[in-house]
């Protein structure tokens, strides 16, 4: 499917169409669907909203990053996740303490996801915010945070 018939499905497609849709843009890479799909980041269908946080940061939409820290606290499990993923993804240094916060999450793998991004954010603020995650929390959380730390100060992330 090309761009234009992309598009045409986000915009007036039902719930699954239009998902699928924010996923072909995503993996299309043409710059121009950025804006499209931050638009969908504020679709009824949560499906839609999980697909197009990935896409933007497939993308590498910059100008997404404020869009994707506001999508860290949607009501959905798997879009908070996908948005995490996104910011570390694009490398979103601006994103770090909300990521950090967002290690808060219930969901363990929205904690997950973010404690990843962090880690490829990198970075003096992002080292910071995985000391203190590591230093303060127990179980599968330290331990990644831990070992994302391990990682940035070795060079291998």
């Amino acid at each position: 499917m090309g761009f234009d018939e992309l598009v045409k499905d986000l915009r007036n497609g039902t719930g699954l169409s239009r998902a699928k849709a924010a996923a072909g843009l995503g993996k299309l890479k043409d710059r121009r669907a950025s804006g499209i799909l931050i638009e969908a980041l504020k679709d009824p269908h949560a499906g839609v909203r999980n697909n197009a946080a990935y896409a933007l940061g497939e993308l590498g939409s910059a100008e997404a990053v404020p869009y994707l820290i506001t999508t860290l606290e949607d009501t959905e499990e798997w879009v908070r996740k996908s948005a995490a993923k996104a910011l570390g993804m694009l490398k979103a240094a601006g994103a770090v303490v909300a990521l950090e916060l967002a290690t808060n999450d219930p969901s363990s793998v929205v904690q997950k996801n973010a404690i990843r991004s962090l880690g490829k954010i990198g970075g003096d603020t992002a080292m910071l915010a995985l000391g203190r995650i590591a230093a303060g929390r127990n179980g599968a959380v330290a331990q990644l945070a831990r070992e994302a730390l391990e990682e940035l100060k070795s060079g291998t992330h």
